[in-house]
């Protein structure tokens, strides 16, 4: 009896091979790639607290909070983050607010980001499957779901009632991406706005727009609010800012990741790097004062991160000692304005010599009968 289940377990398992491809159906263990392949999120405060090091690939993560409280500013991060590893990133701007020069000051390459300005929700939502089922999209920022208007909204009149577009479409949108996402191994990054239901008495009246698909679908949602003022004498220069991871699918949730950002600047990796090295006793505090292995390298916070700029060497050793105390595998990068480049050019380096290494691969199977192949291969250049 057993035999035959087998057998017509096994039957079917070809059948659906068959019909819809190898792996449509698969044992948990056969599985080979189970590992959660991540990309940096340009904060190691934000990667310790996603509890796997980064943004999972191939999910859907949702940014949300307050007006100015810096949603955008961690997205760019991680668009720049991408880039530093060779990959591609679209950034489609539904609120057509994007800061061209404030993109290029947190790292982001705009020469070569893809940007989108769409018209309608529908469309922009169109353009992101359309770029995530190409599978050379590594990282989509859809900025944000609140602009996404949908199309009779746009053709309609002031005052007109359109009760439960948005969130029809993008539920609708979630249904179509989320495959596709899985299978290219994109990161769908959505940032959100906050809104607040009226007459309640009790509990958080805040509601994020665009309905409740966006919760579901999303493996992680990171809520990102101002904490208090950075300020250098009675100038305010940033902001202290809270990141709260409020649903994550690949490790523990509602952890919170403390940054300041920076006006101009973005996140302050130092001032991270001093904040998780006081925690691990890396570094040392002692009242005002910040030390070192004994020798003392600022007293208060912001001299304390001023020193650190001044002695990117000390930096960099500090760093490599909280990321090893965390847990954080990562190479930390002394030259960061060279280093993204000089990754760009051996990730593509590395993609020519694979299609190189296809194509020959290719032409051989097709003439395996022959005694003789011939290649002829137009050269490809790598810096193109």
């Amino acid at each position: 009896m057993a035999d035959d289940r087998k057998q017509a377990l096994d039957a079917a398992l070809k059948k659906i091979e068959k019909n819809f491809g190898k792996g449509s159906v698969m044992k948990l263990g056969e599985k080979i790639d189970t590992q959660v392949l991540t990309i940096p999120s340009g904060s190691l405060a934000l990667d310790v607290a996603l509890g796997v090091g980064g943004y999972p690939k191939g999910r859907i993560i949702e940014v949300y909070g307050p007006e100015s409280s810096g949603k955008t500013t961690v997205s760019l991060h991680a668009v720049a983050e991408v880039q530093k590893q060779g990959g591609i990133a679209a950034f489609i701007d539904a609120e057509h607010a994007l800061d061209p020069k404030y993109a290029a000051a947190l790292g982001v390459n705009i020469d070569e980001l893809l940007l989108s300005q769409p018209d309608t929700g529908e469309q922009a939502l169109e353009i992101a499957d359309a770029l995530v089922s190409s599978g050379a999209i590594d990282i989509v920022v859809v900025d944000s779901v609140a602009a996404l208007v949908p199309r009779a909204e746009i053709e309609g009149e002031m005052g007109d009632s359109h009760v439960g577009l948005q969130a029809r479409l993008m539920s609708q949108a979630l249904r179509k991406l989320s495959g596709s996402i899985n299978k290219t191994k994109t990161i769908a990054l959505f940032i959100n706005q906050i809104r607040e239901k009226v007459g309640v008495m009790f509990g958080n009246p805040e509601v994020t727009p665009g309905g409740r698909a966006l919760k579901f679908y999303a493996t992680v949602r990171l809520e990102v609010r101002r904490a208090e003022q950075i300020k250098n004498g009675t100038d305010v220069v940033g902001n202290r800012t809270k990141i709260k991871v409020v649903k994550n699918k690949v490790a523990p949730p509602f952890k919170v990741a403390e940054v300041d950002i920076m006006y101009g600047e973005g996140i302050s990796q130092v001032g991270e790097l001093l904040d998780m090295g006081s925690e691990k006793d890396i570094v040392n505090k002692s009242g005002a004062w910040y030390s070192y292995e004994g020798e003392r390298i600022g007293q208060g916070r912001e001299n304390a991160k001023k020193y650190f700029m001044e002695n990117p060497e000390l930096r960099v050793e500090i760093e490599q000692k909280v990321r090893a105390a965390y847990g954080i595998g990562e190479e930390v990068v002394e030259e960061e304005k060279t280093e993204p480049v000089k990754n760009e050019k051996k990730a593509v380096e590395k993609k020519v010599s694979e299609a190189e290494s296809i194509a020959v691969d290719k032409i051989a199977k097709e003439n395996e009968n022959q005694t003789e192949i011939v290649l002829d291969l137009p050269e490809i250049d790598p810096e193109k």
